[in-house]
């Protein structure tokens, strides 16, 4: 029993002592990454807060200052994503407030006002004199006000351009009957004329075909009365 109790304690030193090197490795990797940020070196940052996330995944600190370090790469999306990890492990309302703030600027930036102003609230539930947050608060306030009014103006001039369009597409459509009346009418007076046209002509083939058919008549009829005359002339010389 005393050498499997020995065994125990023995695990338990090994187990500290990791734990305690993970902290340091953390700790040291956090300050790196702090004095490189802090030397406008992002990038190289990041890589020592990721490092400091693989000695302890759940370091607030090493995800809020990583996602200083994306936010500062222009990695919006990116850097929410650590805030998020890091509000729900974070308890200290100092930092959750910072967590929220940042929250809130990227979302502001997005000019996802509605979320924006929901995160810089809850910044302020955890740290209600921080000022800057309560500025940054009203701005996005007024920003969704006017956010609103756009829209509404925006919906206002689409419905009065459709109305536009309506109308202008209602006056092409009563232009278009009108020229198609028109042109029925047109057709009709063209198609009148033809037929009186065509009836005048028909009268005046009947009329010369009289005319031919008198003259031949009057011909013949001369004719006759001429060899009438030369009988009766012949006949007296006889």
């Amino acid at each position: 029993m005393k050498h499997i109790k020995y065994i125990g304690i023995f695990l338990l030193a090994i187990c500290s002592s990791t734990s305690v090197m993970a902290q340091k490795s953390e700790r040291d990797h956090i300050r790196r990454g702090n004095k490189l940020y802090n030397d406008s070196l992002f990038v190289k940052a990041e890589v020592e807060y990721r490092k400091a996330l693989d000695a302890n995944p759940k370091s607030t600190e090493a995800l809020y200052n990583l996602g200083n370090a994306l936010l500062m790469q222009q990695k919006a999306q990116e850097a929410m994503k650590q805030y998020e990890t890091a509000s729900k492990i974070e308890t200290n309302k100092t930092k959750l407030a910072k967590i929220y703030h940042n929250t809130g600027v990227i979302l502001q930036s997005g000019k996802q006002y509605p979320q924006c102003i929901e995160a810089y609230k809850q910044s302020l539930r955890n740290n209600p004199t921080d000022n800057e947050t309560r500025y940054n608060l009203a701005l996005a306030q007024k920003m969704l006000k006017d956010q609103q009014q756009n829209q509404k103006q925006d919906q206002q001039q689409d419905k009065n351009g459709q109305d536009q369009k309506e109308d202008k597409q209602k006056q092409q459509e009563q232009k278009q009957d009108k020229q198609n009346q028109d042109q029925k009418q047109q057709d009709n007076k063209n198609q009148q004329q033809q037929e009186n046209k065509d009836q005048m002509s028909k009268e005046n083939a009947e009329q010369l075909l009289n005319a031919v058919m008198q003259d031949e008549k009057n011909v013949q009829e001369k004719v006759k009365k001429n060899l009438q005359m030369r009988g009766k002339k012949y006949d007296k010389d006889w």
